[in-house]
């Protein structure tokens, strides 16, 4: 079965950085769109950045020059470079995997398999 396990979450300073991994397992990696998403205190759930099943990558504009999205594709492992942080960035964290026959979306509706979430603190 499909499973997804996020680390590297954390408490840092405004300015710091965390890097984020997600592993993943029960399925053909690289056939399908793999996003992150994260949810600040009472706010909905956001997208990220995404690795779509093709090789590119897209990262949400407003983080731009701040987040990097990788893949270790031989290892399962999705990233998420995050540099230069800020109180804002606060959120859980979660990798997913779009569910079948769905491209990569901004929508968490299009992806069907979810990790446990990663806690990310800026101060």
């Amino acid at each position: 079965h499909v499973q997804l396990v996020e680390s590297g979450g954390g408490s840092v300073q405004a300015g710091g950085s965390l890097t984020l991994s997600c592993a993943a397992s029960g399925y053909k990696y690289n056939d399908y769109c793999m996003g992150w998403f994260r949810q600040g205190p009472g706010k909905e759930r956001e997208w990220v950045g995404h690795f779509d099943s093709g090789g590119a990558s897209s990262i949400a504009d407003p983080l731009k020059g701040r987040f990097t999205i990788s893949k270790d594709s031989a290892k399962s492992v999705l990233y998420l470079q995050m540099d230069s942080l800020k109180p804002e960035d606060t959120g859980m964290y979660y990798c997913a995997k779009a569910r079948p026959g769905y491209a990569c979306s901004l929508q968490p509706a299009a992806f069907g398999s979810w990790g446990q979430g990663t806690q990310v603190t800026v101060s």
